[in-house]
This record gives C-alpha cells, sequence and structure tokens, in this order.
C-alpha cells in the first residue's frame, strides 16, 4: 500500500484546476459545490470528504487516482501485493495525520486500462462517506467481508455484515457508512471505473 506523506492536496486542487482552465468559481458551479469549498480546499484549511472531492474531480474530469498521481502499476500485471495496492484517499488531509484513516479504499491495479475498479474498502466505526451521496454513470457491487454496512441507494437503506453482498445502478443516488463498532472492509467493484 504505497504511502506518501507529504502530498498537498490544496496546491494539486489549483494545479489541475488552472491545467483544465477553470476559475474557482466555474469549477464550484460545474461540480455543484459552494464555491468557498475550492478555495479552502485549496488553501488547505478543510479536508474534503471523500465524496465532495470525487464531485470535483469528476467536473475536471478525471479520476481520484489521476488526481493523486499513483502509479497502478505495469499494464499487464497479473498478480498484486499487498504493498502494491493504491490508497486512492491516502492523502486527504485527515487521513494522513491519522493513525487509523476513516476511510481507506485500496484500488487493484490500473481501473481504466481494464475498464473495471476493483476496491478493497476498510471503514473504522462511524466512518461515511459523506452526507453527500455519490451518483455517476456505471454499476457497482460488492460482498461485506467484516463489519456492519448501512448502504443508502435512492430510498432503499439496507444493513449489510460479514457475507452480505450489494449490486446496484450508480446513478441511483448512494452512501456507504459504518454503523458497527467494529472496522468495517469490504470487496467492492465498479463499471466503469468511477474513482
Amino acid at each position: 500500500m504505497v504511502r506518501l506523506t507529504d502530498f498537498d492536496v490544496g496546491a494539486r486542487l489549483k494545479e489541475v484546476r488552472l491545467g483544465a482552465g477553470y476559475s474557482q468559481r466555474e469549477l464550484a458551479a460545474r461540480a455543484g459545490v459552494p464555491h468557498g469549498l475550492i478555495s479552502v480546499i485549496e488553501q488547505n484549511k478543510s479536508s474534503p470528504s471523500v465524496s465532495s472531492l470525487r464531485k470535483i474531480t469528476m467536473a475536471i474530469p478525471m479520476t481520484l487516482s489521476e488526481f493523486f498521481k499513483e502509479d497502478a502499476g505495469p499494464p499487464q500485471q497479473v498478480f498484486f501485493r499487498k504493498a502494491e495496492l493504491v490508497n486512492l484517499v491516502q492523502h486527504l488531509p485527515g487521513n494522513r495525520r491519522s493513525r487509523s484513516p476513516l476511510i481507506e479504499l485500496f484500488q487493484i491495479g490500473d481501473a481504466r486500462t481494464a475498464n473495471l475498479q476493483l476496491l478493497f474498502e476498510r471503514y473504522q466505526p462511524g466512518a461515511d462517506t459523506g452526507s453527500t451521496m455519490f451518483q455517476h454513470e456505471a454499476h457497482e457491487g460488492g460482498i461485506v467481508i467484516r463489519g456492519t454496512l448501512e448502504l443508502t441507494v435512492g430510498d432503499k437503506v439496507g444493513v449489510l455484515t460479514a457475507g452480505d453482498a450489494y449490486l446496484f445502478d450508480s446513478r441511483m443516488p448512494h452512501r456507504y457508512r459504518n454503523i458497527g463498532d467494529d472496522v468495517l472492509e469490504l470487496v467492492a467493484a465498479c463499471t466503469p471505473p468511477f474513482l
């Protein structure tokens, strides 16, 4: 699991925003987030949630993997050791400062080349993908390995435990929460890749 501790989320957001030719106000409008959010992230005064950062990167457009410039390994690689998985959210300010980040999303290989994003996800007790629900053009599914997942898809809410699974059209607004007292671990897939 690649670990870089000096990644500057604010500077990177400013770099990609300017590279795309957007003002802060224009990027915020395209992403559907308040103008001030772009500013405070770029100044590293706020740690964005995964869902907020993903909304912003979608407006550029780019994946979180591209945003964090991680090397996903050689394109023909078949087997991946634990140390080779790419943590898509390790550089978020809240995750860098914590010994146990609230959410960890480990990507296996190059999702864009494979047109399939395969993730090992870990959520600490109380962790939540954010009040802004994800919604994107894809299908996703997964299986809970450990812990208790509360998954909201549209107006449906399900509580899943080890061995339970889910599959849905990602165009439906959705949100993941660990409502248990233990760490939640799951394996998930999304096609086409989203993060």
